[in-house]
């Protein structure tokens, strides 16, 4: 018998099988047709596929090569720091001032490669190439400094060759290069003294004890290479103690190196002869670096004047104390005395006395009761030096008293003298290392300190170049052609120019003729770079052959060229070239190494010589009076205009303005 719950189920499910029969209880029509219920559709619609129509089963991805050049970046970001600490640590960021060095070079060099012609593909012209290079150039050399500093001062004294976009920027290489702080200081003298502090190399205290000596912490001066401090050692004897800043004993191999290679890469790119010349400029720069080399040339530099009847009282060689000198530090005595580029000092009035020179003069020990020992301990550090510009007046608007064109040819006789009767020429006469007193006579006395940068002529050479000034004077084409020829040099009219920084007008002017005519070009652009492009030749032409040019005439020529700008900072008050010329023409005559015919031929034509120097004072005396009405600035002004025009007909705009300011 079925059960009640058995029976009640299946007349349910028979009742609903006969209502749905029923046709007013039929579903609506559209639900069963939007909803057909069919058991197997939806099975099959939520089966799981089948494995085989997946295809292949594929890995994961891993990024295995963006996790490799992670880590490779990681890796050489590590060492790139390591690198980074040791360099700066231990070489003085050589490392990576040479780093940057390359990196700017080649940029510079591959700038030029690009841009250098009529239309530039990334410039609007060749100035604007020359205008970001140059200041690319300067700020690296401004952020290596040290030797940097050297070479852009050789390269603003060079301007005549540059564009004016490197002139304007190189000009600011003069200023003051920042001082090393004092515990750098002490590091360098207690390595080159074995380890003696500064206080007992010198005998000097920073704690005002009396019967010591005393030495400023602060320096008094701050070049590329070193700085100079003030001190009066125990014997009362007044010094200044040069002292190398500390990196560059780490940093001058390298600086060297780059300098070698930029310039290979140069020479190989732009085809300029210049890579021949860099082995000796290197060895002039590192020698510059050994102040032991340096009290050397100023000794022997002072033994010449000594033996010069016509210098010995108006040029001083400040003493050097070697018991106080190793090859980084130099101690020699201290120069009271006006800067040659302080116009105002020199000229104005003398407040200091009848029969009284100023302090130091003729080499008189400087005056030792008016040191004032300071009652504050910290003023040792900075201000112990005693102020001794008394013969300024009351009022300080005092000066020497001195004129300037007895300054300034004693400076010319000077270096005249270097040149052509001793062969030993002091190569860096810029108005930081010339200093003027005045002598108790009244009359001027000059100081020529920094003798780190000598160059030494054969005796071969110094007749030769004593004889091309010479034969430049007097036109003679044929004997300064035979001369420069020796020397692998083309071109001798544009040589002559070069080395009188005026148009030389004893040639056929053959060179200045096609100059012009490229400066008649319409086409600014066509102009600017055939005239660049002839500028280039003409320095190859000089520069013909490598082996046989004096390389001695890179730093005989920067003499020339700084000499020129005293005497027209001075407001030109000699005649430079006679005064040249009159020395040259006069050193062939005392040549010991001629014979007695020769010397006897040489004075007669030096005879003939003055007749023909007499002419150029014609000119200084109409430049003179063109100066007094207000028509000019004297004759080296009107010389360098003469040579702006010339050198705007070589593409090149002249503005020699170093010493300014």
């Amino acid at each position: 018998m079925a059960s009640p719950g058995f029976m009640s189920r299946t007349m349910c499910t028979r009742c609903l099988k006969k209502s749905l029969q029923t046709p007013s209880l039929q579903a609506p029509s559209l639900f069963l047709r939007q909803r057909p219920f069919s058991t197997s559709r939806h099975t099959r619609a939520f089966a799981p596929p089948d494995p085989a129509s997946l295809g292949r089963a594929q890995p994961a991805r891993q990024y295995k090569r963006s996790r490799k050049w992670l880590r490779r970046l990681i890796y050489l970001g590590a060492f790139s720091g390591v690198v980074w600490a040791i360099d700066r640590q231990f070489y003085a960021s050589a490392l990576t001032r040479t780093a940057r060095t390359f990196g700017n070079g080649l940029y510079v060099a591959l700038d030029y490669k690009i841009n250098f012609r009529e239309n530039p593909p990334f410039a609007h012209d060749v100035t604007e190439v020359h205008e970001r290079s140059a200041r690319r150039l300067f700020h690296l050399l401004r952020e290596n400094g040290g030797l940097y500093l050297k070479i852009g001062q050789a390269i603003a004294m060079q301007s005549a060759i540059l564009p004016p976009e490197f002139q304007a920027m190189f000009a600011r290489m003069f200023d003051d290069a920042p001082q090393n702080d004092w515990e750098d200081v002490r590091k360098v003298i207690m390595e080159d003294f074995d380890g003696k502090t500064p206080e007992e190399v010198f005998g000097v205290s920073f704690d005002g004890n009396p019967n010591t000596g005393i030495m400023e912490k602060k320096a008094r001066a701050s070049a590329s290479v070193a700085q100079v401090h003030w001190a009066r050692l125990q014997d009362g004897r007044e010094v200044a103690i040069k002292v190398q800043k500390r990196e560059i004993a780490q940093q001058v191999g390298w600086d060297l190196w780059s300098f070698k290679v930029v310039a290979k890469i140069y020479t190989y790119w732009f085809d300029i002869p210049i890579y021949n010349l860099v082995p000796y400029i290197t060895e002039r720069l590192m020698l510059e670096c050994d102040f032991q080399n340096e009290a050397s040339n100023g000794e022997r530099m002072a033994q010449f004047v000594k033996g010069e009847p016509r210098l010995r009282d108006r040029v001083y060689i400040p003493k050097v104390y070697h018991e106080l000198s190793s090859k980084r530090v130099m101690t020699a005595e201290w120069i009271e005395g006006v800067r040659l580029w302080d116009k105002d000092g020199i000229t104005k009035s003398w407040h200091g006395g009848w029969r009284q020179g100023s302090p130091g003069a003729n080499g008189k020990p400087l005056p030792a009761a008016d040191l004032v020992r300071p009652n504050n301990p910290r003023d040792y550090y900075d201000h112990l030096k005693p102020d001794r510009s008394y013969w300024k007046g009351k009022d300080g608007k005092g000066g020497l008293g001195l004129n300037l064109k007895e300054v300034m040819t004693t400076m010319v006789d000077l270096f005249s003298a270097q040149m052509f009767l001793w062969g030993y020429v002091h190569c860096d006469p810029h108005p930081g290392n010339i200093f003027i007193r005045r002598r108790p006579n009244g009359s001027s006395e000059l100081v020529l300190i920094d003798h780190g940068l000598y160059i030494n002529m054969s005796e071969t050479f110094r007749h030769q170049y004593s004889l091309f000034w010479k034969s430049m004077m007097t036109f003679d084409n044929a004997t300064m052609k035979e001369v420069v020829g020796q020397w692998g040099v083309n071109n001798s009219e544009i040589f002559a120019s070069a080395t009188l920084m005026k148009p030389y007008e004893g040639g056929d002017g053959a060179i200045n003729k096609k100059m012009r005519r490229i400066s008649q070009e319409k086409d600014k652009k066509k102009r600017q770079y055939e005239m660049q492009q002839a500028m280039r030749k003409g320095i190859k032409e000089i520069l013909a052959d490598e082996k046989k040019w004096p390389q001695e005439l890179i730093f005989i020529g920067r003499n020339l060229r700084i000499v020129q700008g005293n005497n027209q900072y001075l407001g030109s008050p000699v005649n430079r070239i006679k005064i040249t010329g009159g020395w040259a023409s006069k050193a062939l005559t005392e040549d010991p190494n001629l014979s007695l015919k020769d010397r006897i031929r040489f004075y007669s034509s030096h005879l003939l010589f003055k007749t023909v120097l007499w002419t150029t004072d014609l000119y200084f005396y109409y430049a003179k009076i063109k100066q007094f009405f207000g028509r000019g600035k004297g004759m080296d002004d009107d010389i360098e205009r003469q040579m702006q025009r010339m050198a705007a007909d070589y593409g090149v705009e002249m503005q020699h303005g170093a010493f300014d300011g």
